[in-house]
């Protein structure tokens, strides 16, 4: 291995050095490609049955409304807890919801509501890792190795998105859905006993939690770097959510069909998988700029729709979105651990990434009028506008931090008690 390979790899090297950051973090990892394979054997379940095609959206529905409302409760829940365990809770109460439908096959079918039921659970409990996660990860490693700890989390999903789907189709046509979601219940299991095999508690000091418990919203609502970012985010979002349904609207009446939309998605999921593992390897000086660049580049490939009908041009430019939006995540996420006092990380992450959720569904509703028209060219400049616009909102935020208050995007609260490596020593904050 080379000098500048084996520098680029050090970061990793160090976070996955860590026992309980790598316990934690293949838990995650495998619960996720679980996840990969459940939305596919659910929706196959429902489609199998007589008038299954009318009941998709309901089953959508189901697996993404109650996301918000978990979100907002899962927040509290992980500040008040050690998160371990909360991790495993959730993961036991899920893994018995996904288990619940191949016993009742079993034991006699399905029943009709079922399906739905376990949607709702899966959307509800949604948030718990998707906050829990991220803000474990400033107690796990050390804060040099965020970007490489977050950049694994990012990793493990765009190989979940990848591998998971991929899987559950070829075994459900091999062993039935309901096997499948059988599966899924032993990676809860499995992600269950990784979270209570870390020996660090993952809870806040008490001294911590009484000094920031009462006013955690203020806390994240007056930080400018996280109101201006989540709003970015959001934008990105929306532009996204436009995208997955520009996709196979694009596949299906201007390209090759299923073939060619599965090529978009590679490139996309390629894309991501390429940028996450660059970010992770090389923190920026300057983070805010470096997001807003990312986002901007990001942005422009959207635009790469105006090559229809050329497959290879249109698939370039969901390389280009994944390949930039993987580093915005990883880099933002690093700044907000170091902004957030520990008392509050599970709210505030629960908060932000719930807010950044619900958007996607806002670009799905608004694109669908303009590709009824025939108006790709329209939607692809809509896309690349939407977000590209919030890079002005965060120049501004790079001015104010470059104009004086640098230490508050790269450094943590001075209130904040002092993190603690995975083996329980103090270490320095970045």
């Amino acid at each position: 291995m080379s000098l500048r390979s084996r520098a680029a790899s050090a970061p990793y090297r160090r976070a996955l050095a860590g026992r309980d950051f790598r316990v934690l973090w293949l838990g995650s990892a495998l619960s996720l490609a679980g996840d990969g394979m459940t939305f596919v054997a659910l929706t196959w379940l429902v489609l199998s049955r007589p008038g299954g095609t009318q009941q998709l959206g309901l089953l959508t529905v189901c697996y993404t409304l109650p996301v918000f409302f978990g979100g907002l409760l899962a927040g509290p829940v992980l500040d008040r807890f050690d998160k371990r365990h909360v991790l495993a809770a959730d993961s036991v109460v899920r893994g018995l919801a996904m288990a619940s439908i191949p016993v009742a096959s079993a034991l006699g079918g399905v029943p009709e509501p079922l399906p739905f039921a376990v949607a709702a659970v899966y959307g509800l409990f949604k948030m718990v890792p998707l906050a829990g996660f991220p803000a474990a990860i400033p107690d796990l490693v050390e804060p040099a190795d965020r970007d490489a700890a977050n950049a694994l989390e990012s990793l493990s999903f765009s190989l979940a998105g990848v591998i998971g789907p991929a899987l559950g189709g070829v075994l459900i046509g091999a062993v039935g859905s309901e096997l499948v979601l059988a599966l899924d219940a032993v990676t809860y299991l499995l992600f269950a006993l990784a979270a209570l095999a870390v020996r660090r508690p993952l809870r806040p000091a008490p001294r911590a939690t009484a000094g920031r418990a009462t006013g955690w919203a203020t806390v994240v609502l007056r930080d400018r770097f996280l109101v201006v970012t989540t709003l970015a985010f959001m934008a990105f979002n929306v532009a996204e959510g436009m995208l997955l349904v520009a996709a196979p609207w694009l596949a299906k009446t201007q390209l090759g069909g299923a073939r060619d939309l599965g090529v978009l998605l590679s490139a996309l999921a390629a894309g991501e998988l390429a940028g996450a593992a660059v970010a992770g390897a090389r923190s920026p000086r300057h983070p805010v700029r470096a997001i807003a660049l990312a986002q901007l580049l990001a942005s422009l490939g959207f635009l790469a729709l105006l090559a229809t009908p050329s497959t290879l041009g249109v698939a370039a430019g969901f390389l280009v979105i994944g390949l930039f939006s993987a580093p915005m995540t990883v880099w933002a996420q690093s700044v907000r651990m170091s902004r957030l006092p520990a008392a509050v990380r599970g709210r505030g992450f629960a908060l932000l990434r719930t807010l950044m959720q619900a958007t996607p569904p806002l670009g799905a509703a608004a694109v669908t009028p303009l590709l009824a028209t025939g108006s790709l060219g329209g939607a692809a400049v809509v896309m690349a506008v939407i977000a590209a616009c919030p890079v002005a909102a965060l120049g501004w935020v790079n001015v104010a931090v470059t104009a004086g208050h640098a230490s508050d995007v790269r450094s943590d609260p001075p209130d904040r008690r002092a993190p603690t490596s995975a083996g329980g020593g103090p270490v320095a904050s970045p």
